[in-house]
């Protein structure tokens, strides 16, 4: 028995203008909203309250160590020592589509435009938020695991390094892709549901690189469809039961299940190289399951979804035991790591390679760093000049055989390219150990990683411990290869940056978190160096508000182009309006709702709402046109099922607007769709 408490809280942030995190695609512009993204947290302490354990996870890329740090503050400051650095784990579940700019590594500002202080605090303020709620709602509850394989939803995406580990170790797998999901399920004292998280390896890249719609993916549908069964009635994100579908070592695992092919000519690309013979690796793109990338993002959420159902609804096995956290600050960029006892080997600076540039097949391409984009702003033309410099013979003959593109390690203009000081942690549940990295292990290491933890507590008196991976957690430091896997120097291998022993050097201090729970020795463990904390307050290419302006004889929120009358389930409602730079919202009304789908209810005379824009059926599209105008686009995909009778789509924002005295305000404004008719089929 524990005391057990679930929290779910907005952190989208602004929809438009800001780069997306994920394929570091600098054209790749948030331009809309197809879903909220969330925070999900969850909070389990012992009875008399001695420990407490916070897990999170957030529909963000990963979590930066800025965005870490600010959190942290800000639990300080309201709960004292209650939540700290050791037993609270941030988690990103790597969705692609979410707004990017939160990082203070200068590399990460390059794609997105900088340090972008709106996205920053949406993602702080909604952390903080679940956490808060998840807070004011303990109570006694009991916890229950399950694990189950998951088909038909994963491929490894480079399979050619795969198969650079021994044929010994292969031979002990039937895949190369982890398949098991472990979901644990939290119940209150009464039997009352609260919540689940279920750990599971895929990459939330079903939507490509080409969407500019803000949204969860792939994970984030699995966590919608489950809440929206618990909740019944309410509409998406809210209600008390909360499901987070939080990521594991996916760094090597695509949802891509027809795998990739040259889009010019159909045929398959599965090489070494991943390339085509017309447009090399810049065509080897892999396709998903479905007919375009929100119908794939459908199909594999909802496998995961209904794997997920079963596993709860058969989850038996109770976890119980005491709650223990470790965490330590490590320089990763000079660890010695003992192989054996005549073998010392060690990291190195971190260093981008060749491949890094080259992107995946599910994003390819990722750094078409060009003079263009960067033209005429001596503070951008500095930082091209930095990522072009040449690397220290040390470094390079470190990072052997990797090729290095960008030497981040040796980068400090105007502060370090990369981060030296890491996180690593493990956060004991009883009998479940859920360890915290620090960026995207790949099957194998995430494996051999596991297994190290588990003998290092098997060896020291606490067997049968359940160990998972928790992805992308706390400070983001790319990937994380086998060395065999580092040897052929793909994508995830280049992107490897503290070199080829980096796997190695966190074997060993995981297993170093792992003797201090298991010996109950947590006392002795160093903190190491606290990160630094660098004094950005913004510095961002993205466009300055502007005011907001309307065609002539309109004003915000006039219908440009109306809906039909009459439409039947799975047909498409779509109406445009007179609109204005959603970040005007954003960055004016927390949790702010842009659309509604609203039924006539004629017993009351009254419109109920029947859809909001956090449900995956909506789209809200932006377009920016020219002198301050703008439009936009609600589409609403009518679902099976819906009832038939008389709705209406609203649409809410806000406008910038200049006074005489030349203050800017930020104006409320609406507008709705004329009636329409949904009739049966």
């Amino acid at each position: 028995n524990y005391l057990l408490g679930v929290g779910r809280a907005d952190c989208t942030g602004p929809v438009a203008e800001i780069p997306l995190m994920g394929y570091a695609n600098p054209d790749q512009v948030g331009g809309g909203l197809l879903t909220r993204l969330y925070s999900r947290a969850f909070i389990v302490a012992d009875l008399d309250d001695s420990r407490r354990v916070v897990f999170v996870s957030a529909d963000i890329g990963m979590v930066s160590q800025r965005l870490r740090l600010e959190v942290l503050k800000k639990l300080k400051s309201k709960y004292g020592k209650l939540y700290r650095q050791d037993n609270v784990i941030l988690s990103g579940t790597h969705t692609h589509s979410g707004p990017g700019g939160y990082f203070q590594y200068t590399l990460f500002w390059i794609t997105s435009k900088g340090l972008i202080r709106p996205s920053l605090n949406a993602i702080v303020n909604g952390i903080v938020k679940s956490i808060d709620i998840a807070h004011q709602n303990m109570k006694r509850g009991r916890l229950f695991i399950n694990r189950g394989t998951v088909e038909n939803s994963q491929i490894n995406r480079s399979p050619f390094s795969y198969l650079k580990n021994p044929a010994s170790e292969r031979s002990r797998y039937s895949s190369d892709t982890d398949k098991e999901m472990v979901m644990l399920k939290m119940v209150d004292g009464n039997g009352q549901e609260l919540g689940l998280i279920s750990w599971f390896a895929v990459h939330p890249v079903s939507m490509n690189n080409t969407n500019h719609l803000v949204n969860s993916d792939n994970v984030g549908y699995a966590s919608y469809l489950f809440e929206q069964e618990k909740n019944k009635g309410m509409l998406a994100g809210e209600g008390s039961f909360v499901a987070a579908f939080a990521s594991s070592n996916l760094g090597d695992v695509s949802p891509n299940t027809k795998g990739p092919f040259c889009v010019n000519t159909g045929e398959s690309c599965n090489n070494p190289q991943s390339t085509c013979p017309v447009g090399g690796a810049t065509t080897c793109m892999a396709m998903g399951p479905g007919n375009d990338m929100f119908d794939s993002t459908r199909i594999i959420g909802q496998n995961i979804y209904f794997k997920a159902r079963e596993l709860y609804e058969k989850a038996f096995q109770e976890v119980t035991g005491p709650l223990s956290s470790a965490h330590q600050w490590v320089n990763m960029s000079d660890v010695s790591v003992e192989l054996n006892t005549t073998h010392t080997v060690k990291t190195c600076k971190p260093a981008l390679g060749h491949s890094f540039a080259a992107g995946t097949t599910d994003g390819v391409g990722a750094f078409n760093f060009t003079q263009g984009s960067v033209e005429g702003d001596p503070f951008w033309d500095e930082i091209r000049d930095q990522l072009l410099g040449e690397p220290s013979n040390e470094t390079k003959a470190c990072h052997k055989p990797k090729p290095i593109l960008f030497n981040t390690g040796e980068m400090t203009w105007p502060h370090p390219w990369h981060p030296d000081i890491v996180d690593i942690q493990i956060a004991a549940i009883g009998s479940l150990a859920i360890v915290a990295v620090p960026g995207e292990f790949t099957t194998m290491s995430g494996r051999r990683l596991r297994e190290a933890v588990k003998r290092e507590f098997d060896s020291h008196g606490t067997p049968r411990m359940d160990v998972v991976i928790a992805g992308l957690c706390n400070v983001y430091t790319h990937y994380i290869t086998t060395y065999e896997e580092y040897q052929a120097q793909r994508y995830e291998a280049a992107s490897t940056i503290y070199g080829p022993h980096t796997l190695s050097a966190y074997i060993q201090l995981y297993r170093g978190l792992a003797r201090a729970i298991a010996t109950n020795t947590l006392q002795d463990l160093p903190r190491g160096p606290e990160p630094p904390v660098f004094n950005i307050t913004t510095v961002t290419l993205v466009p300055p508000l502007t005011v907001d302006r309307v065609p002539p004889n309109k004003t915000f929120g006039d219908v440009l182009q109306e809906v039909r009358q009459q439409y039947r389930a799975r047909e498409v409602v779509e109406v445009t309006f007179v609109g204005a730079n959603p970040r005007n919202s954003a960055e004016n009304a927390t949790e702010h709702n842009f659309l509604t789908v609203e039924r006539y209810a004629s017993t009351s005379d009254s419109w109920d709402v029947v859809q909001n824009d956090a449900s995956w059926d909506t789209r809200f599209y932006w377009t920016k046109r020219l002198l301050g105008r703008s439009n936009v686009t609600i589409e609403w995909h009518i679902p099976y099922g819906t009832e038939p009778g008389i709705y209406r789509i609203r649409y809410f924002g806000h406008h910038k607007k200049k006074l005489s005295n030349n203050l800017t305000v930020f104006i409320p404004f609406e507008g709705a769709s004329s009636a329409f008719e949904i009739t049966a089929l």
